[in-house]
């Protein structure tokens, strides 16, 4: 639970005389929403930290970062079929995620397995999965962690309209870039601590 950001909100809104319905019907949410936000029992999405930044006047990597800071290590997992590829995907994200524990797998069932037993922030799948598919175990990701931000990646950009038919964040096409990654990072449904030289 993320007491910091629950508590950095609740200031910015009484310093701006706000109620929680009044913040809410800024944000077109329900005052409902806000409470939540503020007893620390849910974290906005990006684009409503996004709104909240843009309400309050205030840096959106503040609060992007106050969101993240109940995460400080947060689990990736990239799964691929391609040893090689998977090589080259867990260098850049490395590079772009330095503080995460990056994990690849190549058979989609080692990944269910372990995020079973870790909260995975953020998924990197390959659509086509030999003969399983990316698309289907995003749905088992999801419903083992709602919060867990999928983002696929393909050489096939045919695929991206299936992709978007789920719930991911976003879509990547091979060869794998620190770009490519990092724009990625800023459509996160669920942000996290990301780390880096700016610490």
């Amino acid at each position: 639970m993320n007491t910091l950001f629950a508590r950095t909100l609740r200031r910015l809104r009484e310093e701006k005389g706000l109620s929680q319905k009044q913040l809410g019907q800024k944000l077109f949410v329900n005052h409902s929403t806000v409470a939540r936000w503020e007893n620390s029992s849910r974290l906005p999405d990006a684009m409503m930290i996004l709104r909240l930044a843009k309400c309050f006047g205030v840096d959106v990597n503040n609060l992007f970062n106050l969101a993240a800071q109940s995460e400080k290590s947060p689990n990736v997992i990239i799964v691929d079929d391609s040893k090689i590829i998977l090589s080259d995907c867990l260098s850049v994200l490395g590079e772009v995620i330095p503080n995460a524990t990056i994990t690849g797998f190549v058979w989609p069932m080692e990944a269910i397995e372990y995020a079973k037993k870790n909260r995975v922030a953020l998924a990197v799948l390959d659509i086509e999965l030999g003969t399983a598919s990316g698309l289907d175990l995003c749905k088992t990701l999801l419903e083992i962690n709602s919060r867990t931000n999928i983002v696929f990646l393909t050489a096939y950009a045919d695929y991206s309209l299936d992709a978007w038919k789920t719930e991911a964040s976003g879509f990547m096409l091979k060869p794998l870039t620190a770009d490519d990654v990092r724009e990625q990072l800023k459509k996160l449904r669920y942000p996290f601590y990301i780390g880096g030289a700016d610490e």
